[in-house]
């Protein structure tokens, strides 16, 4: 049953704290691979986007266990709705498109994302709406900040989620790739059920959001994995590629 700000916190609402954890150890990871690829766009991109990926479950985890606040809940909401998925789908941005492309569209995005930002810093916080235990967007008494969480989302809808989705048919239709087709399948689920929670989040049921977090970056790594333990594919599989002209979204 669904707790509610009156009772006692239930074990759903530590979850944050092992998603918290697993993002950490997940950087390390990302990090140690970006370094032997020297520094890949994409990899260094993944690597931010996990690291806001548990930053804002990090908030979720302190608002449960010390209580909320107006700047504990401006940080979540910042950290998540803003920055949940927004550097993750600047990593596919940059296996879909040439570097040049992928620059231009980042830095149109990131302009849209910092003004975002501070327009959630500047929203004051309606306390009548702050719960004690548990986050919320509600509490922000600019409801036009809200709107502009839409336009991220869908951005990384397309980028993350559409790009690691396409790869994975192209990986399955290949035939011969089939850790490849089930990495990007499951990046691309994975990267969704955290959306899914949001929206329950918007319905007063942030514990779906929490357990939408925790087996969402527990897919996003285990398909990660996948990809980088698969062969090398074919170039007839993914097209002919260059360095600066990635060919398709796997993460690897």
């Amino acid at each position: 049953m669904l707790a509610t700000a009156a009772t006692t916190p239930a074990l759903v609402h530590y979850l944050p704290i092992g998603t918290t954890t697993l993002s950490a150890a997940f950087i390390i990871i990302l990090l140690a691979r970006a370094k032997k690829r020297a520094w890949a766009p994409h990899l260094v991109w993944w690597a931010i986007g996990v690291f806001f990926y548990g930053l804002g479950t990090a908030f979720e985890s302190t608002i449960t266990l010390t209580g909320n606040t107006p700047l504990l809940n401006t940080l979540w909401y910042w950290a998540g709705a803003i920055l949940g998925g927004y550097p993750l789908a600047t990593g596919s941005v940059y296996l879909l498109f040439p570097r040049k492309v992928a620059n231009v569209m980042t830095a149109l995005s990131l302009a849209f994302v910092i003004f975002a930002s501070v327009a959630v810093f500047m929203a004051p916080v309606d306390l009548s709406k702050l719960e004690g235990h548990r986050p919320g967007g509600a509490a922000i008494e600019w409801q036009w900040v809200r709107l502009l969480t839409p336009f991220i989302n869908l951005y990384a809808l397309i980028f993350l989620v559409g790009g690691a989705a396409q790869s994975s048919w192209k990986f399955f239709l290949a035939g011969d790739q089939p850790k490849r087709a089930a990495g990007t399948a499951l990046i691309a689920v994975g990267a969704l059920l955290p959306g899914f929670g949001g929206a329950a989040t918007k319905a007063g049921h942030v514990e779906l959001l929490y357990i939408g977090e925790f087996v969402g970056i527990i897919m996003i790594w285990i398909g990660y994995e996948l990809c980088v333990r698969a062969p090398a594919p074919r170039l007839d599989t993914v097209g002919a590629s260059t360095a600066n002209e990635p060919a398709t979204a796997d993460p690897s």
